[in-house]
């Protein structure tokens, strides 16, 4: 994936697969406990599919676009060849390390994974077993030279390609693997031993059972990805979750974007199955004998000793008998950060507003629910309870909507005021706010939040939730529901003023713009200046034009970013003093961090928003102001650990390379540092 000096921004597409490679890293390492490796393959794999599904199809677009005379669109000429590479490389990369390192490690702890290998002669009377009584009722074959079948593959879902003589006849079939109805791995314990085989394995085992008088002469895995885009027009009229809905029913029969098969697919054939199943425009892509690894997250080993060592929730804000959370946060702000921190004291400041008297009404926003959310039972319980429940519920969280749309129905039967954004602006914001009625006046509290209220991804996700009763913050997010709920698009943000709160489409970027300029004048007389951000992404141009200036200008800038980073670092004359680095470890990096050293007296914002380009032209994200000197000083000390990170931290160089930490210091694994920082302050 090369870039050179020329260039001012990294590819945003080769910039993820160059993060989804670091993903695949932790696979390899030794340092890496042997099932967690696993869970990192499957994570990759995952990734992987979903970029399928959703860039290729743009890529795909772009370069038939470019092609075409009279318009504006240009992309580099082997853009979608590299992406196409530096997916191959990492692919072979994944087998060596599953087939190398992984499985004989397994065999070295009595796991015995029976990958690309004949079934040994010892378990077929068993597998057969279970074929029969498990297996059998779910397989549907299809003769493709049956004019009277129809078959369309489903997205993502497993199937044999099977040639075949029978009767003298050659036919071709298509069987597919019940992986959404069975288990994808079977388990046999024999004495000592574990065997662990794929459902794939035991269905191409039995055979005989299927095609009793066939002679079969090819069997090729394969499975299609769809392009996972919902087709919505920016209009404002309607039922959104109508509208939803029926687009998710079309999502799986999208138009296929990839074709990945098992090696030795004869060319008559494919040419066969490129016809009857309509891929003429999908990438055929050439993989191993399995997909969909992503299903190795539910391997069946269990040896504790091969996982990570465990960290139990460090509980803060403890529960006090006789004090309310309210009457907490109202002596001082609080910052929660899971997954480190339990997640229960957000749990708490909903199910306490749902049952306190004195509580009149509850707003929040919802992006992502947990599939069996307590957050959301907690306001059903406040509407049935005669509280006023506001709730802005975000129908277009990809691959989330037909849960969101779940619970909204669920709570607007309850009495929940539900209220969907538009189809043309996204609400990212993670915010909710308490009002209650304390001696004839009103007493707000609220949440403000780097990452969705969903207690399931709270496990994985470092996010920082701040608690609190700064009433200027919080009048100012009553304000932004107030707009939230006319469900309209910002036609004039200079109507809405906002003191504490950066929102996009308001007053966020330019807000930025302010701060980075700040750094820049400091630099110029002499003064130190610098900045610290970390996001998950960072694409849009102008802020990245912006942080060029300030390295030039002589700013100290160091980037923690997880995924896309179009920012290239290390560029003399254009980003010298720029860093990036990217940390991959047992927890997602989540959290939204700015910090502008504003001549020692430090301003820092947490938030919703990455620098991208729908976070900051196309969604309404909140970031907010910290003031508690005692949550400054955490934050920093946080973030000086990351910076310091040499054992899961690499650091981006100018030609997109993920490139490993060297220091002299002596071995910092952030992750780990961070929950011992916390532990000890919070005297667990």
């Amino acid at each position: 994936m090369p870039t050179t000096v020329k260039d001012e921004f990294f590819d945003r597409d080769l910039s993820w697969l160059s993060f989804n490679e670091r993903v695949l890293e932790e696979a390899s390492r030794a340092d890496v406990p042997l099932l967690e490796r696993i869970n990192f393959l499957s994570i990759y794999s995952s990734n992987l599919d979903e970029f399928y599904r959703v860039r290729m199809p743009v890529l795909l677009a772009l370069e038939k676009l470019s092609r075409k005379e009279k318009n504006n669109i240009s992309i580099s000429d082997d853009l979608l060849e590299n992406a196409n590479q530096a997916i191959r490389n990492q692919q072979q990369e994944y087998g060596k390390a599953l087939r190398e390192t992984i499985i004989p490690q397994l065999r070295a702890h009595k796991i015995n994974f029976i990958y690309g290998v004949d079934i040994p002669e010892e378990l077929c009377k068993e597998v057969r077993r279970y074929f029969l009584s498990q297996v059998l009722a779910f397989l549907q074959p299809v003769n493709l030279a049956d004019a009277k079948s129809s078959f369309f593959p489903n997205n993502n879902e497993l199937y044999f390609l099977i040639n075949l003589i029978e009767d003298g006849e050659l036919q071709t079939i298509i069987l597919n693997i019940p992986s959404n109805n069975l288990p994808r791995f079977y388990k046999i314990e024999k004495g000592e031993e574990t065997f662990i085989v794929f459902l794939d394995d035991i269905i191409r085992n039995n055979f005989d059972i299927l095609f009793k008088d066939a002679e079969i002469t090819g069997c090729f895995s394969f499975k299609i990805t769809r392009t996972a885009e919902i087709d919505l027009k920016d209009e404002y009229a309607g039922n959104l979750a109508e509208q939803i809905e029926k687009q998710l029913q079309k999502r799986d029969f999208g138009l296929a974007t990839r074709f990945l098969h098992q090696p030795g697919v004869p060319e008559v054939t494919m040419e066969f199955i490129k016809d009857k199943l309509n891929l003429q425009k999908a990438n055929i892509v050439e993989g191993g004998r399995y997909h969909n690894l992503k299903d190795l997250s539910s391997f069946p080993a269990n040896d504790k000793s091969l996982k990570n060592q465990s960290w139990p929730k460090i509980n803060y804000p403890e529960v006090v008998k006789e004090k309310s959370l309210h009457e907490e946060i109202l002596q001082k702000d609080m910052l929660v950060n899971p997954p480190y921190q339990s997640y229960d004291s957000v749990l708490r400041f909903f199910n306490e507003a749902a049952t306190d008297k004195q509580v009149e009404e509850i707003y929040v926003t919802l992006y992502r629910v947990a599939s069996d959310s307590k957050i959301v039972n907690a306001l059903i319980s406040a509407a049935k309870n005669g509280k006023k429940v506001f709730v802005l519920v975000e129908l277009k969280a990809r691959f989330d909507e037909a849960n969101n749309i779940k619970w909204a129905k669920k709570m607007k039967e309850a009495g929940v005021d539900i209220v969907y954004s538009v189809t043309a602006l996204k609400v990212h914001a993670k915010i909710a706010l308490v009002k209650r009625a304390v001696d004839n006046r009103k007493v707000y509290t609220g949440l403000f939040a780097t990452g969705n209220f969903n207690e399931t991804t709270a496990n994985f996700y470092t996010d920082h939730i701040l608690m609190t009763a700064h009433q200027g913050m919080l009048r100012e997010m009553e304000l932004l529901f107030m707009f939230l709920a006319k469900r309209v698009k910002p036609t004039d943000p200079d109507l809405i003023k906002f003191e504490y709160l950066l929102v996009a489409q308001f007053n966020l970027q330019q807000t930025f713009v302010n701060l980075i300029n700040r750094e820049i004048l400091n630099a110029s007389i002499g003064e130190k200046a610098s900045i610290i951000i970390k996001l998950n992404n960072l694409e849009e141009k102008i802020l990245i034009a912006k942080l060029y200036e300030a390295s030039q200008a002589g700013v100290k800038i160091e980037l923690i970013i997880r995924g896309i980073c179009r920012l290239i670092p290390g560029v003399k004359g254009m980003s010298d003093h720029i860093k990036v680095v990217r940390i991959v470890d047992r927890y997602l990096e989540h959290g939204r961090v700015f910090v502008f050293h504003n001549q020692g007296d430090e301003e820092i914002y947490l938030g919703s928003a990455d620098w991208m380009n729908r976070n900051i032209y196309r969604r309404i994200e909140v970031c907010f102001p910290i003031f508690s000197e005692e949550i400054k000083a955490e934050i920093k000390s946080i973030l000086k650990l990351q910076l310091l990170d040499n054992v899961k931290a690499v650091e981006i160089n100018d030609k997109m390379i993920n490139i490993p930490v060297v220091t002299k210091h002596k071995p910092t694994q952030s992750q780990y540092r961070i929950y011992e920082l916390l532990k000890e302050k919070y005297n667990v």
